[in-house]
């Protein structure tokens, strides 16, 4: 195994080098799909066993044959997952870091897929300690070099058809309405509850009239630096929404409302630490030359099933700049809502995969036609 690996590394490093120039396509056809065989392998882990594996902090690398089976039930095309998949079988859900875009040309929606993880690294993302934080979601990925995070992508391309193996088509599975009685707690993971990382539904969600958004004044320094952060969160500013009426922010979008001034008295730092400057310190011409302009995610605050929920949404996504209804923005109408279910330092998000996972509770019909 370890000479196979060895030999794969050097093709890919090869590879890799001849070709750095090419950008991936970004075409769907039939024939990407119908290029290999489909398969189909025994898994000898659920994916719930795998994630109950892992002790928090504690990421491991599998040293054995380990495969897990399930379904793709995620899509990268309107751009709101990057470089990874989630996959779930009749245990859980996990996600899968898969370091290309334009995973869907080769992993559809409702596909069978088979991860081998010998060699490769279960970790988890958004776990904090102290009375606020919380759990994380268990990936699945390689380990990574830096230490920054506890997994990073399978990239190399032989190395990724190494591990994942692609199995039949099928249908999407029904996403799994959610009550309040299944909904995680803060100590929860895939392993103890059983729709994390799952395609869920959740109905009657309103508006609460909050946001969240973390700026960066410069990307291309210390992201971990309080000077370099402006967290526009219900503790930061007068207004809890900050003027954000939109799913996430486009560059464009971001620009316009920066330039608006609806963000002028929030304070420059992160926590409890500030520099004493806010963003109308860096107002200059009335572009704020100091400050970076970029796409930015966005977490939208609902409630839902007596729980709250952030509707995380990628400023990369093509739906980023799309406005949410005034009467959802007023709380006076409700959405129902299917996404992926995840959890982050213990607070729970919904990530949908396209606009027509929204659709008003009262009468069914799509918001975004």
């Amino acid at each position: 195994m370890k000479k196979i690996y060895s030999i794969c590394l050097a093709l890919v490093a090869a590879l890799s080098f001849a070709s750095c120039d090419i950008e991936p396509l970004y075409i769907e056809s039939d024939l990407n799909y119908n290029k290999y065989e489909q398969k189909t392998l025994t898994p000898t882990h659920t994916i719930k066993e795998v994630c109950a594996m892992y002790n928090v902090t504690q990421p491991f690398q599998v040293t054995k044959d380990i495969i897990i089976g399930g379904q793709v039930v995620t899509t990268d095309q309107p751009g709101n997952f990057y470089k990874s998949f989630y996959m779930q079988d009749e245990t859980g859900g996990i996600e899968i870091k898969v370091g290309r875009n334009a995973l869907y040309n080769e992993y559809r929606l409702g596909q069978w897929v088979y991860v081998n993880l010998r060699d490769l690294c279960v970790g988890m993302y958004g776990y904090k300690t102290g009375n606020y934080g919380g759990m994380g979601m268990v990936q699945i990925g390689f380990n990574d070099p830096t230490g920054q995070y506890e997994t990073s992508y399978i990239e190399a391309p032989l190395l990724v058809d190494y591990h994942i193996t692609r199995g039949a088509y099928a249908e999407v599975p029904e996403p799994i309405e959610l009550t309040a009685a299944m909904m995680p707690g803060k100590s929860d993971n895939q392993s103890t509850n059983p729709y994390l990382g799952k395609l869920v539904t959740i109905k009657n969600m309103t508006y609460k009239q909050q946001n969240f958004v973390l700026l960066y004044l410069d990307s291309t320094k210390d992201k971990t630096q309080y000077t370099n952060r402006v967290f526009l969160s219900d503790t930061n500013g007068a207004s809890k929404t900050h003027g954000i009426t939109t799913w996430a922010m486009s560059k464009q979008k971001m620009a316009e409302y920066l330039k608006a001034g609806l963000w002028d008295d929030c304070k420059v730092g992160s926590g409890n630490t500030f520099t004493g400057q806010t963003l109308a310190d860096f107002r200059g011409d009335g572009s704020y030359p100091n400050v970076e302009k970029a796409a930015y995610s966005v977490s939208q605050y609902f409630e839902g099933q007596r729980t709250e929920i952030q509707v995380r949404t990628s400023g990369f996504c093509k739906f980023a700049d799309y406005e949410i209804p005034a009467d959802v923005l007023a709380g006076t109408r409700a959405l129902d809502m299917t996404g992926i279910l995840t959890i982050y330092q213990g607070s729970l998000q919904l990530v949908v995969n396209s606009p027509d996972d929204w659709v008003y509770s009262n009468t069914g019909e799509k918001v975004y036609k």
